[in-house]
């Protein structure tokens, strides 16, 4: 072979190659925010799909910063950019609406996946029911204390799906516990830190008052035990519960400081892109495990409008299971 034909084979594998890259679909997976360890599961597992790994789709996550206005934007990066399919996790319930519409007018089908949001131009929705792990939190906390006494309540970011819907199951559990009382509730945005401080406060302004926390995630349940730590107390004192079964909590549950409910992120994304990329690529079949793993949860042929992943309650009995999958 000579030089100039080598060099304009080259050239022609080089073209092969960009085009094939252009052909590749592109999907998008737009989430509220990636600073706390659930999101990061949920988004390591997106880009951890089996059709991912073999380049059937070129994927990639957009961090939301927690802010609707950035996911907005993001949604018309994705749209100018010829993106064929959208997976969701919003910050916003309503605020959201506006991104999904864009993105069906441009003819781009979007699929909701952790967090909800008010549209009915969304394709699906995988995820899990927040008002029966609101519910299953609240209810711990409140047969440890015997249905008695005062708790507090820190919630997520007011008008994400996840807090509306959590408090909604909190509420459910205090209904059937006349005699007590909750005395603060606020918002500390799924942060440690600023369940920290806010707990801080609490113990503060109601000393020896407190019987039991309920934290609507674990990232702000261990915020308020490490509050509870540093005014000389001990969580075993109190009745504390999160949700999502993250590392820490998983060590604190083992510990005895704290009950949590494992929300299967790793199940919502990849569940979810599955459903992305049938809608782009013909005669596709899921690739993930979670299909088996969840057989109350049916593939359906990907045309169901809602998949529910099941909550687990971490247990004594699964707790180390459980943080050896976080090896």
């Amino acid at each position: 072979m000579t030089k100039k034909t080598l060099m304009l084979a080259t050239a022609l594998s080089l073209v092969a190659g960009l085009a094939g890259a252009q052909d590749k679909p592109k999907i998008g997976a737009a989430v509220y925010g990636l600073n706390a360890e659930f999101m990061q599961i949920w988004a390591q597992a997106a880009e951890n799909h089996p059709a991912v790994k073999e380049g059937l789709v070129d994927l990639t996550v957009f961090d939301g910063r927690y802010d609707a206005l950035v996911q907005q934007e993001q949604f018309e990066t994705m749209i100018t950019q010829g993106y064929k399919a959208i997976v969701f996790v919003p910050i916003d319930i309503e605020a959201g609406a506006a991104a999904v519409d864009a993105a069906a007018a441009a003819g781009i089908p979007v699929f909701g996946s952790n967090t909800r949001v008010n549209s009915d131009k969304l394709t699906a929705y995988v995820g899990s029911d927040d008002v029966q792990s609101g519910y299953m939190e609240a209810k711990h906390v409140l047969d440890k204390i015997g249905c008695k006494g005062n708790v507090v309540i820190i919630e997520g970011p007011i008008g994400q799906s996840a807090q509306i819907q959590r408090l909604e199951g909190n509420q459910k559990a205090l209904a059937e516990c006349p005699d007590v009382k909750v005395i603060e509730q606020q918002t500390a945005n799924w942060s440690r830190a600023e369940a920290q401080t806010l707990m801080e406060n609490w113990l503060t302004a109601h000393p020896g008052e407190i019987a039991g926390i309920i934290g609507q995630n674990d990232e702000m349940a261990l915020g308020a035990i490490e509050a509870v730590k540093a005014a000389g107390l001990k969580p075993t004192d109190f009745a504390i519960a999160g949700i999502d079964g993250v590392t820490d909590a998983l060590h604190a549950v083992k510990a005895g400081d704290m009950a949590s409910i494992l929300q299967d992120g790793h199940a919502q994304a990849q569940g979810a892109l599955d459903l992305a990329i049938a809608a782009v690529l013909p005669d596709y079949k899921p690739m993930s495990e979670i299909w088996s793993q969840y057989p109350d949860m049916p593939w359906a042929d990907g045309k169901a409008k809602e998949y529910n992943v099941p909550w687990t309650p971490v247990t004594a009995d699964n707790v180390d299971a459980l943080l050896a999958t976080r090896q």
